[in-house]
């Protein structure tokens, strides 16, 4: 069998890790250096020159776009229908194996997947339902802690309470969610690795049935792997199946997340596998990752590798100093208008942050521009207000047990069902074990409400009874569609809000019908038995849990450096490059907290493909407060050979009216000269700071205002 074609397209490194033999194998991946390209082909070359089955390969990655994107190219580079390949997500993976023996992990066949919103309602009302007080026990805190053990793999009676009245309180809320969850059919997503993880450890015959199947195992991304995962690897590898891990400790960004960057050095030990290092980039220039080298080089315990191009060197990185935060904004979109002036467009450019707070003021200088913009990782299409509304409507009518969408739309629209009200539903509930639902249906018939009360909650049951029984007859879009009239949301969102938001409402509402009507049940869940509702409701859950934005238009992109992660653009800003901002101030009261921060640094550098500018202003308002702070440690690890300083020199320059004798000059500039710029139009020179292309100018514009512009990138025109 001719298998050239699987090898034509590879550098030396990437056909070294495609074609290693048998055992285990971690592929050091840097930034850029094609490690889909590597397992896609690692994929075909098991397949066609090993005569592997498809069936007996397992592939984990983390998104679900990720998935669907191996998925596709397994699929084109073979030919074949890439239906029933285990290729996802350890969620999805996870999901599917949940629903083929839901029984044996004490699971309903019917279970439900909390997102983390849902997730974190469920916990305000366990609080709530054990008189707590959640100014002590806030609820975002209590899912964090949750989290955290489900994901370390313990349940409530594996932790160790040191007779704490407080930590078992802690432990005695984790309890009591986890028992409604039980009750109620509800499994938030580290249950979801949990499940599986007793279920393979608990069951010998579980473990060996996918031992036996998965011979081969794959996992991208494995710097971002937890504890509970890395065990998931550990328990499916057994001491027979092979593992092909590609990761890069460089890019572990996500410790505040949970992912252990030591478990790629775990993985070298446990397993003393082959290792390649793909290090050959084809995204960034040899000077931005000379940079970048030479910045993660200060960060100790690395596996070790060094990015190089065969592309050109490219230009410095650009080192601009703003006096504060405002003349920053001012000149990175200045620089962005420059940008789309030479005939770049605006998409190709992003401006990366550490703190979401930081994008005001680019916002603010974008709008005023009028230069269109994104925020990228805003809410995701299911996780939207209305969309989880509806879809709290089709979780009831699948699941009348469902309490998180039963509290969620009880009095949505409003129908006179008040808080005291939900509170005796609650509390009837709590007492007879029974799911909100059932409570509800309890009270009204034993005559436990109000008149009016009674009468709201019982129409309220018989509109959810009505939905139901025509849902047997109808299609998932026409049940969808069902819901929505029925429910009369589209008019309480107009009754209630602007009308060009309830209008957006209504549109991603009448999209959702779309998406229910068109989606296409994945193989896996019809595998499983999973009914066309279920799985559609499964899908929607595990993708709003998703850190990851939607495709953008042609407009600046703006994003934290934790979300530009496998992104990359010809143009980028790192703003904001200052100490105690970036590096995070907490980086210096945890452990290894500062090693991310530097991992963090260098991520944002390998995004930028031509052009990298850094900024630091030397004043920035935080919380009320104007804090002076001295430029990031991350700059002074940059070789300053390969940075031009757009405003070198300090101290400041004093404006040039204020020396008493005759103006500045600044190339033929002074004050009072007319200038023309090719954007701003006319406008008068009252300010000139330093000397030569690297002076500052300020220019009244008749049109635009008052602006600071960099003399050197300014394109400015002298008038008589």
């Amino acid at each position: 069998m001719d298998v050239s074609h699987l090898l034509d397209q590879l550098n030396d490194a990437q056909r070294e890790a495609v074609t290693a033999d048998e055992g285990h194998v971690l592929v050091l991946a840097g930034a850029g250096s094609g490690k889909t390209r590597v397992l896609v082909h690692r994929i075909a070359w098991l397949i066609q020159v090993h005569h592997v089955s498809p069936m007996g390969l397992l592939a984990v990655t983390f998104t679900n776009k990720a998935a669907g994107e191996m998925r596709h190219r397994v699929g084109k580079l073979l030919n074949l229908r890439p239906d029933g390949l285990w290729i996802g997500t350890f969620h999805g993976i996870c999901h599917r194996m949940l629903r083929m023996h839901a029984a044996e992990v004490g699971l309903p066949e019917t279970f439900q997947i909390l997102d983390s919103d849902d997730q974190y309602r469920l916990i305000r009302r366990v609080i709530r339902d054990m008189e707590l007080d959640e100014g002590e026990f806030p609820a975002r805190q209590m899912q964090g802690f949750i989290n955290h053990h489900k994901e370390e793999g313990r349940r409530p009676g594996d932790i160790e309470c040191f007779d704490h009245a407080f930590q078992a309180r802690q432990l005695a809320i984790y309890q009591h969610y986890q028992d409604y969850c039980e009750r109620s059919g509800l499994i938030d997503f580290a249950e979801l690795l949990l499940r599986t993880l007793e279920l393979l450890r608990d069951s010998d015959a579980r473990r060996a049935h996918y031992q036996d199947r998965f011979g081969h195992i794959l996992i991208d991304e494995f710097q971002d792997t937890n504890t509970l995962q890395y065990a998931l690897v550990r328990l499916l590898a057994g001491s027979k199946n092979q593992l092909f891990v590609v990761g890069d400790d460089d890019q572990s960004i996500y410790g505040w997340r949970g992912a252990k960057v030591e478990n790629v050095v775990h993985f070298d030990r446990d397993f003393s596998p082959k290792v390649v290092r793909l290090e050959q980039n084809y995204r960034s220039t040899a000077t931005i990752l000379e940079a970048a080298n030479r910045v993660i080089d200060h960060n100790a315990e690395r596996m070790g590798k060094n990015l190089w191009t065969e592309g050109e060197k490219g230009e410095a990185l650009k080192l601009f100093t703003a006096f504060n935060a405002e003349e920053e904004a001012e000149f990175v979109i200045a620089r962005i208008q420059d940008w789309m002036e030479q005939g770049g467009r605006a998409s190709e450019t992003a401006i990366l942050y550490r703190s979401n707070a930081q994008s005001r003021l680019f916002e603010q200088v974008l709008l005023r521009e009028e230069i269109p913009y994104r925020v990228y990782g805003g809410l995701r299409f299911f996780e939207r207000a209305e969309v989880k509304d509806a879809m709290a409507y089709l979780r009831l009518v699948h699941n009348p047990h469902d309490d998180p969408a039963f509290e969620r739309v009880i009095n949505l629209p409003a129908r006179g069902i008040g808080e005291r009200t939900v509170a005796l539903i609650r509390d009837h509930a709590r007492r007879q074990g029974q799911s909100l639902f059932e409570a509800a249906r309890s009270l009204c018939e034993s005559g436990g409400f109000t008149a009016r009360a009674g009468n709201a909650v019982a129409g309220f049951l018989a509109l959810i009874g009505e939905l139901t029984d025509e849902y047997g007859q109808a299609g998932l879009g026409e049940a969808m569609q069902a819901a929505i009239d029925r429910a009369e949301l589209a008019d309480w969102y107009r009754s209630r809000e602007p009308a060009d938001r309830a209008e957006a409402r209504e549109e991603n509402l009448a999209e959702l019908v779309r998406a229910a009507e068109s989606f296409t049940q994945p193989f896996e869940d019809e595998q499983a038995g999973l009914s066309p509702t279920a799985s559609f409701l499964a899908q929607a859950a595990l993708e709003a849990g998703e850190h990851q934005g939607e495709r953008w238009q042609d407009c600046v992109q703006l994003m934290t450096l934790h979300s530009a992660k496998g992104l990359e653009f010809p143009l980028v800003f790192m703003a904001g490059m200052e100490e105690g901002l970036f590096p995070h101030q907490k980086s210096a009261e945890e452990p290894g907290r500062l090693a991310e921060e530097r991992r963090l640094c260098y991520v944002g550098m390998t995004r930028a493909m031509q052009q990298l500018v850094l900024s630091h202003a030397e004043s920035r308002m935080i919380h009320g407060q104007t804090n002076f702070s001295r430029p990031s440690r991350f700059l002074s690890e940059i070789p300053a050979e390969l940075v031009e300083e757009l405003r070198p020199g300090r101290p400041r320059v004093a404006p040039a009216q204020s020396h008493g004798g005759a103006p500045q000059d600044a190339e033929g500039l002074s004050l009072g000269t007319t200038v023309r710029h090719p954007r701003f139009g006319l406008g008068t020179v009252v300010t000139i700071e330093g000397q030569g292309a690297n002076a500052r100018i300020q220019i009244n514009f008749e049109s635009a205002g008052s602006k600071w512009l960099v003399l050197g990138y300014a394109s400015l025109e002298r008038v008589g």
